[in-house]
Parts: C-alpha cells; structure tokens; sequence
C-alpha cells in the first residue's frame, strides 16, 4: 500500500525509543484504495484518512486513539443503486502484554474492555485502518426511497404469515378485538 505517511505503516512497538507516544498519518493513494474497496466490497472509497497517536498506557500496554475519515460507495441492498455515506468515526484499541496471542482451552472469556487486543510484536496501522473501515461501513445501506417492504410468507392456499403476526403481541391484539366485537 502506497500512503502519505508521518511514520511508518508498521510499528514495533517494543522497539519505540523511550516508550513515547508516536503520532501517525496515514493517507492511502488511489491505487490502495481501489485495493481496499475491493477487498471490502466496495463501489468507491474516497479521501481515506487515518490519523492519531499510539501511546504508552502503564507497564508494557500501549493505547491507540485514532480518527477514521472516508466516504464510501456501497450498492444498495434493495436495488443495487450507489449508496454514497460519510464515515467520520473514533478509533480506540488497546494492545495488552498480559493478553495471550493465542486463546486456551475451549471456552474463553471476553474481556470487559472491547478495545483490548493482545500485544503484537509489531503493529500495522495500515490493517488496524481497514479494520475500523469495515466496522464501520453501513450494514445494509439504501437508496433514498427505497422503502423497507413487508415479507409475506406461507404455502399456497394457507394464509400467509406477515411481519405483524410475528411480533410478541399480535396475537393478543387480536384476541382483544375479537373481545370488543
């Protein structure tokens, strides 16, 4: 990935001197962007911008704190028209020494900080960029007056089951019409 860049795209973070917070600048050209809406299914992504600071935060952890910028080209969901969106949106993790790389056993415990991830050796700012755009990428974007529709459903000659007789108290509403008749 070709990227405008204050630092480095990739960090060893147990290399910093000092252990100093570093400030990074990540702007990817064209051609990595392209790359990018590829791999995440996009229609266009542009002015991409990544920028923050990844700083020390007790013993060996560090704390990213970044601002993600795009806008993004999605097909809608319904009809498949561009769907352009503005994402401007916090970015924080967490990078853990006590965190192991690998989780044990069957069952593991999600830590109570949704931010944490273990400590890598080095860190790609570049991946952690993609990684907060594809979370926050609209899930099922739509053209302006596309509306939402109702789903019908049943075999022929039986009465459909619609979006309302799913919901927890339709059945009681209709008791208590019947009540009222």
């Amino acid at each position: 990935m070709s990227t405008t860049s204050e630092t480095p795209r990739t960090i060893r973070l147990a290399a910093t001197p000092g252990r100093r917070p570093v400030p990074f600048r990540l702007v990817p050209d064209a051609e990595a962007r392209a790359a990018i809406a590829g791999r995440l299914g996009l229609m266009d992504l542009k002015k991409l911008r990544f920028e923050g600071e990844i700083a020390p935060a007790g013993g060996a952890d560090w704390r990213l704190a970044a601002r993600l910028g795009t806008t993004v080209v999605q097909p809608c969901v319904v009809t498949l028209a561009p769907v352009t969106t503005r994402i401007d949106t916090e970015v924080a993790r967490s990078y853990r020494a006590d965190m192991p790389l690998v989780p044990e056993g069957d069952e593991v415990e999600m830590p109570a900080d949704e931010t944490a991830e273990p400590l890598p050796e080095t860190l790609d700012l570049a991946v952690v960029m993609e990684e907060a755009l594809a979370l926050a990428l609209p899930l099922y974007p739509r053209a302006d007056g596309v509306a939402h529709g109702e789903a019908v459903y049943g075999p022929p000659g039986v009465d459909p089951l619609r979006d309302e007789d799913t919901k927890p108290f339709a059945a009681l509403a209709k008791l208590k019409g019947k009540l009222r008749e």
